[in-house]
């Protein structure tokens, strides 16, 4: 066993503190990581004040990890020391099950093992993520991230970015296509980056336009104001895909009613409240709402290739171990451009 430092929630009413605990001994398929960065998904946050009801303690957050292979196992094939590399939102699954689907792997909740606030495969050990220096990870959960990309402004993109990548590609975004983001945070950026270097023409939808110079820049090509009740009307039928990001309840049939014939509106944020769905605003335009959930291993490392060909990153505010807490609260308020990261290296200094 391996002494590794890291943060820690103790409890659901308490903020995360600094924390000692034991790492597995890598396994000869394991690979061994120095962590450099860790992003704060708002998920970290709902975890770690139970806000799920499924929490276990003590838990360390972080599911977007960016470091450098420190060790490899012997039966180890894809990396070796020096690479750059990433961690996602799980680390394990049943790679033997006759259900098991690797374009689909991350819908089979039952076989995985996420990242942190989970149990390794054992049912016993529990796993800690990436607000810590090491991880060891098994090969085939490890991505390569890169060498073209950052590794700080990175660390999102293995939730927030393949989280945003896999419903434009699933629902085939690309150049003819008229695509809306809604809400224009952690997510919702990352979905202008990428929708726009597919080849769609990307709207945001914003509750206001304090973001739209930013919004424009990265890739948007139109910008909208939800607080205003004329965008509801002008934008009828306009689009092909809506995707949502925001994690606050909407009136559902406002944005359903803006998609074309056989549009389809898709969910990735998780609003607390269920929202009523109007059957007419679904059959009158033969209009389908889904939803989606990050990405399959395969499909989050075509996800970094993607973004490593077209150089795509996040926009971070990067932040000592020490500022954890000062940011959870700053993400409650909106108050980020765009995401969060843990410099790792500052552990030190606690």
């Amino acid at each position: 066993m391996a002494l590794a430092r890291g943060y820690a929630a103790t409890d659901a009413t308490k903020p995360l503190t600094p924390f000692t605990f034991e790492r597995r001994e890598p396994n000869a398929d394991d690979v061994v990581i120095s962590i450099k960065y860790s992003g704060i998904c708002h998920s970290d946050i709902h975890q770690a004040r139970n806000e799920w009801k499924n929490s276990n303690y003590p838990m360390v957050p972080g599911h977007e990890i960016a470091g450098i292979v420190t060790a490899v196992g012997a039966d180890v094939t894809k990396f070796k020391v020096g690479d750059h590399v990433g961690v996602g939102c799980f680390v394990d699954s049943c790679v033997g099950c006759a259900t098991r689907d690797p374009d689909i792997e991350q819908y089979l909740t039952d076989d995985i093992v996420y990242t942190y606030n989970h149990f390794e495969a054992d049912r016993v050990t529990p796993t800690y993520g990436g607000y810590s220096d090491h991880i060891v990870v098994k090969e085939g959960y490890v991505l390569s991230i890169p060498e073209n990309l950052p590794l700080d402004a990175a660390a999102p993109l293995l939730c927030a970015g393949v989280t945003l990548y896999s419903p434009l590609t699933h629902w085939k975004a690309g150049p003819g296509k008229k695509v809306a983001i809604v809400g224009m945070g952690g997510l919702g950026h990352m979905g202008v980056k990428l929708g726009a270097a597919l080849g769609a023409e990307i709207t945001v939808l914003s509750q206001t336009l304090s973001k739209k110079e930013d919004g424009l820049k990265l890739g948007a090509t139109h910008y909208y104001a939800t607080n205003d009740p004329k965008t509801f009307e002008t934008l009828r039928g306009s689009f092909d895909l809506i995707i949502s990001t925001v994690g606050s309840s909407m009136d559902l049939n406002q944005y359903l009613n803006l998609l074309k014939v056989d549009g389809s509106m898709v969910l990735v944020g998780l609003p607390e409240h269920p929202a009523p769905i109007a059957a007419f605003s679904l059959v009158a335009g033969r209009r389908s709402l889904s939803g989606s959930s990050i990405g399959s291993i395969k499909e989050t490392q075509e996800m970094l290739d993607f973004c490593g060909k077209h150089d795509i990153v996040a926009e971070i505010e990067l932040i000592s171990a020490a500022d954890i807490n000062d940011a959870y609260e700053r993400v409650l308020k909106s108050d980020v451009r765009y995401r969060f990261v843990i410099d790792i290296a500052t552990l030190a200094a606690e």
